[in-house]
C-alpha cells in the first residue's frame, strides 16, 4: 500500500541537494530520471485512468439524449454513429476547456486543486493574455465580466448542443463564434478548448457537403503534421525521458538502455534513437496507410498501426497527460475510416470549406514549422517532439510569494500544494524532478550555457519552470511556452514589481526546421532584456545535461 500511495524518493537528501551548484544538482536529478523517471505514486496513474473513463461515461451519457444512442451496456451497436462522432467533439472540447483534459493533475505540477481551468475561466480578476492589449472590452490583462460571460456562454452552448437528439448548427456556429470571441480576449482559451482539432472539426460539420470527408481531412493531418514534427534530433531524447517515466515498463535494466552509458553518459542510445526513428515513420505511416486503405485489409492494416502508435503513447503516459485527446484520435480513426470506407476526401463536396482546411491544415502548420517562434505548437500541430519553446523563472529566495500577494490565483504555490500530502524533503524532491524533466530534453541542454549567464549563483534562486507558472497566473498549461514568455512576464511585474535581479526569466525558443540552431533569451522582470544568444543542435548533442558552461 505505501508503494500504492508514496512517491518514489530519489537517492539523495532534497534539502542538501537544493543547496548544490548547478551541475551537481543536474547530474543527481538527471541519473535518478533515467532510473527512475518522476517516481509519482501508482495511485496517480490509477486516477488518471479513472478520469478516462468518466471522459467515456460522460460522452455515453450525452449520446443518450439522441434516440437509439447511449447506454454502455450496448454500445457496440451504436458506438460508430455519426452522431456519436459528433457529440465525442463537442464532449471533447468542453471537456479540456473545462480544465478536465491536458494539463490537469498532479503530473502537470496541480495537486490541489487538481484542475485549472473554468475556476479561473470564470473568476473576474485572473490573468489573461489577450490578442491585442488595447481592445475596448475585451483587452486588458485581467479577466472582466465580459470575458467571463462569453466563458460562461461557451459552456452553456455546449451543453445544450450535447443534449440535443443532434447538435443543432445554429449551437455549433454559435459555439464557434463564442470561441472566436473568447480568443481575442485570452488566447489561452482556444489552445485550451483544442481549437486546431475541434473547432476545425466542427466547420466541416457545419460547412462540408459530406463532413466525414472533411474530419478525415483533419484527423490525417494531425498525424501527418505530428510525424512532419518529429523529424528532428530532439525526439530520440523525448523517447528515452518518457520510457524512464513508464508507469508500465518499469524494468530498470529497460530504462538504463535508453541512455548510451548510463549513468556517465545519458546522451540517447543507439535503442532510443532507432524507437524515434520507428515512431516518427509510424506516425507518419497511419495517414498514408488510411489514404491507401484500398479493402479490408489496408484498412485494417491502417487500424492496427493506429492502434499501435497511441497503445504505446498512452502506456507512458506523458507529462502534460493528453490521455482523453489520444482516445479521442483512436475513436475517430474507427469513427471516421472504419465506418465510412467508401468515404473519400474527394468527397468534401465545399469549396470555401477546402479553401478553410488548406490553410488550417497546411499553411498554419507549415509556417509553425518554418517559424515556431510564431505559432503556437498546438495549430502547428508539432505534438509532443521535444522541440518545444520553454522557460523557467528563476526567483531569488522566497520572492515568489510576491505572486500570491499580487495576482488573483485559485492554485496555491506548487509546494504548499504538496505539503497537504508529504513534509518538504519529499516536495522538493518531486518538484525538484522537473529540472531533470527539462535537462534531459535537447532542448534543455541550454540551462548549463545560460543559467549561470542568468544569475550568478543558480542555488539562491528558487528554479520554476514557466509551465508551473503558467499552471498558477493563467489557470491552464500545456507546453506552450509563448504562454509564459514576455507578454505574461511582464504582465506579472505591472502587479508584483520585482525588484531588479529578484526575477529573471530564461525564454528558449523552439528549432525552426529548416535550421539546425535554436535561440534563447535572459530577460530581467524589472530591467527587461540581458541576453539573447543562439546555439547551434550539433554543440547541444555534445553535451550532458549536467554540463555548465559556455558552449566548447
Amino acid at each position: 500500500m505505501a508503494g500504492w500511495l508514496n512517491p518514489k524518493l530519489p537517492p539523495y537528501d532534497a534539502l542538501e541537494w537544493e543547496k548544490l551548484p548547478l551541475g551537481e544538482r543536474l547530474r543527481l536529478v538527471c541519473t535518478c530520471w533515467a532510473s527512475d523517471g518522476y517516481g509519482a505514486p501508482l495511485a496517480i496513474y490509477g486516477a488518471y485512468l479513472l478520469k478516462i473513463a468518466l471522459y467515456v461515461g460522460g460522452w455515453a451519457l450525452f449520446c443518450g439524449w439522441t434516440p437509439g444512442l447511449g447506454g454502455l451496456a450496448d454500445i457496440g451497436a451504436w458506438w460508430l454513429h455519426p452522431i456519436a462522432f459528433q457529440k465525442a467533439i463537442l464532449w471533447s472540447m468542453l471537456f479540456e476547456v473545462l480544465g478536465l483534459g491536458c494539463g490537469s493533475g498532479p503530473l502537470t505540477g496541480r495537486y490541489v486543486p487538481p484542475i485549472g481551468g473554468f475556476l479561473y475561466f470564470l473568476r473576474p480578476g485572473t490573468t489573461k493574455l489577450p490578442l491585442w492589449p488595447g481592445l475596448p472590452l475585451l483587452g486588458g490583462d485581467r479577466r472582466g465580466p465580459l470575458d467571463v460571460a462569453l466563458y460562461a456562454a461557451f459552456v452553456a452552448v455546449l451543453v445544450l448542443a450535447l443534449v440535443s437528439a443532434a447538435p443543432p448548427a445554429s449551437l455549433m456556429i454559435a459555439a464557434l463564434g463564442l470561441l472566436a470571441a473568447m480568443t481575442i480576449g485570452d488566447r489561452t482559451l482556444f489552445l485550451a478548448a483544442r481549437g486546431e482539432h475541434y473547432a476545425t472539426t466542427i466547420l466541416c460539420f457545419l460547412l462540408a457537403g459530406n463532413w466525414i470527408a472533411g474530419a478525415m481531412a483533419v484527423q490525417l493531418a494531425l498525424w501527418f503534421w505530428a510525424g512532419v514534427s518529429k523529424i528532428n534530433h530532439h525526439f530520440a531524447a523525448v523517447v528515452g525521458v518518457m520510457s524512464s517515466n513508464s508507469p508500465v515498463v518499469r524494468l530498470g535494466w529497460w530504462r538504463r538502455r535508453m541512455y548510451r552509458s548510463f549513468p556517465d553518459d545519458l546522451r540517447p542510445s543507439r535503442l532510443a534513437t532507432t524507437m524515434a526513428h520507428f515512431g516518427t515513420l509510424l506516425e507518419l505511416g497511419v495517414p498514408i496507410a488510411f489514404l491507401l486503405a484500398d479493402g479490408p485489409v489496408g484498412l485494417k492494416v491502417a487500424i492496427a498501426l493506429m492502434l499501435g502508435l497511441h497503445a504505446f503513447i498512452t502506456s507512458n503516459v506523458p507529462m502534460g497527460v493528453p490521455l482523453e485527446w489520444n482516445v479521442m484520435v483512436v475513436y475517430g480513426g474507427f469513427a471516421l475510416f472504419w465506418a465510412h470506407p467508401d468515404v473519400h476526401l474527394a468527397d468534401l463536396g465545399s469549396p470555401p470549406l477546402a479553401a478553410i482546411l488548406v490553410v488550417a491544415l497546411v499553411v498554419v502548420p507549415l509556417l509553425g514549422n518554418l517559424f515556431p517562434e510564431r505559432i503556437s505548437f498546438l495549430p502547428a500541430m508539432r505534438y509532443y517532439a521535444g522541440n518545444w519553446a520553454w522557460s523557467v523563472w528563476l526567483f531569488r529566495g522566497d520572492s515568489y510569494r510576491k505572486l500570491e500577494a499580487g495576482l488573483t490565483m485559485v492554485s496555491p504555490w506548487v509546494h504548499d500544494q504538496l505539503a497537504s500530502f508529504f513534509d518538504r524533503r519529499t516536495a522538493v524532491g518531486l518538484v525538484g524532478k522537473v529540472q531533470a524533466f527539462r535537462a534531459m530534453h535537447l532542448h534543455g541542454r541550454i540551462l548549463g550555457i545560460a543559467l549561470p549567464r542568468a544569475v550568478e549563483r543558480p542555488e539562491e534562486y528558487t528554479y520554476v519552470e514557466g509551465e508551473i507558472v503558467a499552471g498558477l497566473v493563467l489557470g491552464w498549461n500545456f507546453g506552450d511556452g509563448h504562454l509564459h514568455h514576455e507578454p505574461l512576464l511582464a504582465s506579472v511585474q505591472r502587479r508584483c514589481n520585482f525588484a531588479p535581479g529578484e526575477l529573471r526569466c530564461l525564454f528558449v525558443e523552439s528549432q525552426p526546421i529548416q535550421t539546425q540552431a535554436l535561440s534563447y533569451r535572459i530577460v530581467d522582470a524589472a530591467t527587461g532584456e540581458l541576453a539573447r544568444e543562439t546555439v547551434t543542435i550539433a554543440a547541444l548533442r555534445r553535451r550532458q545535461p549536467w554540463d555548465v558552461g559556455p558552449v566548447a
